[in-house]
């Protein structure tokens, strides 16, 4: 036994590697992922031009079951349909114009097109963002204080 095997190293399957990128090449794909047992074998190649670079990574098998984020994704309730307001920049937003504040926005009001239905802070400065059209608040996707992204869903009006 060489010093590698006694520290209880992988020993890695140079053929099956090969075999994979091989599989890669044939069916045009960026990525392929075995398991056989605790190990896991991935085996990727950048997408787009120039020539492919095969980078096998090696890890445990995952405990948990795979379909556990698809029954999470399902719980979600959907969006109710009408008009979205997402978030112009990244930032955190705020339902009030100060704590304890009535809210902008709540469900089943009526606004007005043009009318500030919640503030996004942003480096210190606060961003008005207003309703894009008349309606009736339908959902308020947000939480007070929640960090959003751009483009993120905030408000939906109807």
């Amino acid at each position: 036994m060489n010093d590698k095997q006694e520290k209880g190293a992988m020993q890695v399957d140079v053929a099956l590697v090969r075999e994979l990128a091989a599989l890669l090449d044939d069916t045009h794909l960026t990525e392929i992922e075995v398991e056989d047992g605790d190990r896991k074998i991935r085996v990727a190649r950048k997408a787009g031009g120039g020539a492919p670079i095969y980078a096998p990574s090696y890890a445990p098998a995952p405990a948990a079951p795979a379909a556990a984020p698809l029954a999470a994704a399902a719980a979600e309730p959907a969006t109710p349909s009408g008009t979205m307001v997402r978030s112009p920049i990244v930032g955190t937003a705020y339902l009030s114009a100060e704590p304890g504040a009535a809210p902008f926005a709540r469900i089943g009001a009526q606004v007005a097109a043009g009318e500030t239905v919640l503030i996004i802070e942003a480096m210190k400065v606060m961003n008005a963002i207003a309703a894009p059209t008349s309606g009736t608040v339908k959902a308020v996707l947000v939480d007070n204080g929640q960090p959003v992204e751009f483009d993120q869903p905030l408000i939906v009006i109807e």
